[in-house]
């Protein structure tokens, strides 16, 4: 198309037309109701992120935020937890108080829910569209009950309804019907916005784009030249005395059925149709029903130990006596299709590593053998956090009159790349996609289905009678001691040497 063309039409250049939101956009006379106020995720994630949308202007017209928690307290106790950990200009945080409000009440009865009516419909006046948008930041065990007195009484019969409900989404798959049903009982599927917050990171919403935006790595992502997939998540600090409630999910509910899992989905799908939200989620479905429940002999399970100073997971007061949950957990899931069967998909994650980290490492096969000695294998790599970056590790001749190959890369650091360009945090992105309608980066129904179902034996298995005893390692770490028998298991090749870049000295 040519330029006059592209300009005429409308179209710029690498846009996505098909990404366009199907829903209905909401731009003015918007009350978003944040339940759980005055609690941890509202404080640092919930309020933080609605209020660097709102210093950008990409809030509706007109909104208003109001607070509702159980806590009793008065506007100034709430605008000081509010604005506890916002950071920005002065005067923006001021005028995000003078949209905010805050009224208190149960979680369990009519009442609240009906004082809180009272407040909206004052604080709408005579508004034509009366848009709400209710934000659970509410622990699970209450989600199905807030659910339904919000549907009961805060509803609006003349404006846009959405509820956006925060994981975990139940403990098995069991748990996780019996929730979506009564969740589903009082909400369409198309008013309900299940947040993973992995979905709103820049780097797992990039590739997509990665994918299907560059012919020569879409042709390279199967069986044939793909010999193994690392998805890792590592944490540096353990519990910290949040035991107790770490120790009943583990590591895997907490991190591997949900967040690696839709990370591992985005990557290995096949191209869809478009990039709407249906179409993309149809796909991730598709490949997900591709994955048979994990199995016991490819896990292997970790709990840390004191090192030092630094207490094990045992030591933390709040943490049952004789606790076998996990802090770590290596997997390998297996998808049975065309394009992956064969190729082991690697998930890690731990706390108390020695290192805060989580990328997709994407190992190819060895180049054919005859003419070098020990050649590295290339690897993408895609760092989700900290400091997106994706790096492609590649051989290339030594400069010099040798003929050496050495290992070198391809980078792509955001922070060096995209100077003037401010990333920006998951829940800011989710939360507008919210406010667009935009279900691409939410969880739909049936993809928390069939994701329990590759989980829920295993997690039975370690919740049991029977339950594995994970292998001790010490805080800071690797992991267990197993991890590179582990991975070697199934085709992961380790570098030999400590590969550092992006400068290689040519006197070597």
């Amino acid at each position: 198309m040519s330029e006059d063309n592209r300009k005429r039409s409308g179209s710029v250049a690498g846009s996505i037309p098909s990404m366009e939101t199907s829903g209905d956009s909401l731009k003015d006379e918007t009350v978003v109701v944040v339940l759980g106020a005055s609690g941890d995720l509202a404080k640092k994630k919930t309020f933080p992120a609605l209020f660097a949308l709102f210093a950008q202007g990409l809030l509706p017209k007109d909104v208003h935020i109001v607070g509702y928690a159980r806590t009793k307290m008065d506007e100034q106790e709430f605008y000081k937890r509010e604005t506890q950990y916002i950071k920005g200009d002065d005067s923006k945080i001021e005028e995000f108080k003078k949209i905010s409000s805050y009224i208190s009440g149960q979680y369990d009865g009519d009442e609240g829910f009906q004082e809180l009516l009272k407040h909206l419909e004052k604080l709408e006046g005579d508004r034509k569209s009366k848009n709400r948008v209710f934000y659970m930041a509410l622990p699970p065990s209450v989600f199905t009950t807030v659910a339904k007195g919000l549907k009961k009484n805060v509803y609006s019969e003349s404006g846009i309804n959405r509820i956006i409900v925060e994981k975990p989404f139940g403990k098995d798959l069991e748990s996780c019907r019996e929730m979506m049903s009564e969740l589903k009982a009082q909400w369409a599927e198309n008013e309900t916005y299940r947040i993973d917050h992995y979905l709103g990171k820049e780097m797992v919403k990039n590739l997509l784009i990665l994918r299907f935006g560059n012919v020569f790595l879409d042709a390279a992502f199967n069986k044939n030249f793909v010999s193994n997939v690392q998805i890792t998540f590592k944490e540096p600090f353990g519990t910290e005395g949040r035991g107790g409630y770490f120790d009943e999910f583990g590591i895997i509910r907490d991190v591997c059925q949900n967040h690696l899992l839709q990370t591992l989905s985005i990557l290995a799908m096949e191209r869809p149709i478009s990039f709407s939200a249906e179409d993309i989620r149809d796909e991730k479905v598709k490949v997900l029903r591709s994955i048979p429940p994990i199995v016991q002999k490819d896990v292997l399970l970790g709990q840390y130990v004191a090192e030092g100073d630094k207490p094990g997971y045992l030591d933390d007061d709040t943490v049952p006596k004789g606790s076998v949950c996990p802090t770590f957990a290596a997997m390998t899931l297996w998808v049975n299709n065309p394009r992956w069967e064969g190729v082991p998909f690697i998930m890690k994650a731990g706390k108390a590593l020695n290192e805060s980290k989580v990328e997709i490492r994407v190992q190819f096969k060895d180049a054919l053998q005859g003419i070098f000695t020990d050649i590295p294998r290339n690897e993408l790599v895609m760092r989700i956090q900290p400091s997106e970056a994706v790096y492609l590790k590649m051989n290339a001749k030594l400069p010099g009159f040798a003929t050496r190959a050495v290992p070198t890369e391809l980078d792509l650091t955001y922070k060096k790349r995209f100077v003037d360009t401010n990333i920006p945090q998951a829940y800011e992105a989710l939360i507008l996609d919210a406010f667009k309608g935009d279900h691409s980066n939410f969880v739909r129904d049936d993809e928390l289905d069939v994701a329990w179902k590759i989980f829920t034996p295993i997690l039975h298995w370690i919740d049991g009678k029977d339950a594995p005893k994970p292998e001790p390692y010490p805080y800071g770490s690797r992991g267990p001691k197993q991890i590179d028998e582990f991975t070697s298991k199934y085709g992961y090749k380790r570098s030999p040497q400590e590969y550092s870049w992006p400068q290689t000295s040519a006197s070597l």
